[in-house]
């Protein structure tokens, strides 16, 4: 079967996921995707397994500008293989927080350079890299990465300004960062206390 069967396959399955009030709860907050089945996440993660890795199929799902296939692209697409350039457009090409957020969590946090991602997101002028780069950075924390002294530094300092960004969306996510790296020890916990103290954020501890 070839890739454009495939992809042909998996759209029409998405019709079997069909739940209108999911689809229509994303309208009335203004997400609007050209095609949107309001397939649940579960249903997709069983669907990814089902199909299991492979770039190509990733790459062509991720070209259709329908949500539930670029949700099961970064389910798809192994870590592993995508090269860095390729990871740019896909975030360049993010239409929504929604994808954002399962890109992050299904995909960029397995990147073998998620870190160096996630700083250089954090310091970009737009929203939905940077809330990309903060949910990585919380799956790392929670995985026990401790960053050096250079990175404690850089994180700190683009949180405090993220913490005052009009977009909930992206407090939301650099607040939940702040949190994982606090759980990283004692040392950690005090720099966050510290830097939300002096920063006027302290009622956030």
């Amino acid at each position: 079967m070839t890739i454009e069967e495939q992809v042909k396959q998996i759209k029409q399955s998405f019709r079997q996921m069909m739940d209108g009030s999911v689809s229509q709860s994303m309208r009335e907050k203004g997400v609007d995707y050209h095609l949107n089945w309001g397939g649940t996440i579960p249903r997709l993660h069983e669907k990814a397994d089902e199909v299991g890795k492979n770039y190509d199929l990733a790459i062509a799902l991720w070209k259709e500008n329908v949500r539930e296939c670029k949700i099961l692209a970064t389910m798809i697409m192994p870590p592993n293989e995508i090269l860095p350039d390729v990871v740019d457009i896909w975030m360049e090409q993010t239409p929504t927080v929604e994808i954002a957020e399962q890109a992050a969590f299904n995909l960029y946090q397995y990147l073998p350079y998620a870190a160096d991602k996630a700083y250089q997101w954090l310091a970009s002028s737009d929203d939905l890299p940077q809330i990309c780069g903060y949910h990585i950075f919380s799956r790392l924390f929670m995985q026990k990465m401790e960053p050096n002294e250079r990175g404690i530094n850089e994180f700190i300092d683009q949180a405090l300004v993220a913490l005052r960004s009009p977009c909930l969306s992206l407090r939301k996510a650099a607040m939940q960062s702040v949190f994982r790296f606090a759980e990283l020890g004692l040392l950690y916990e005090r720099l966050a206390k510290n830097a939300l103290r002096n920063s006027g954020l302290d009622f956030l501890c």
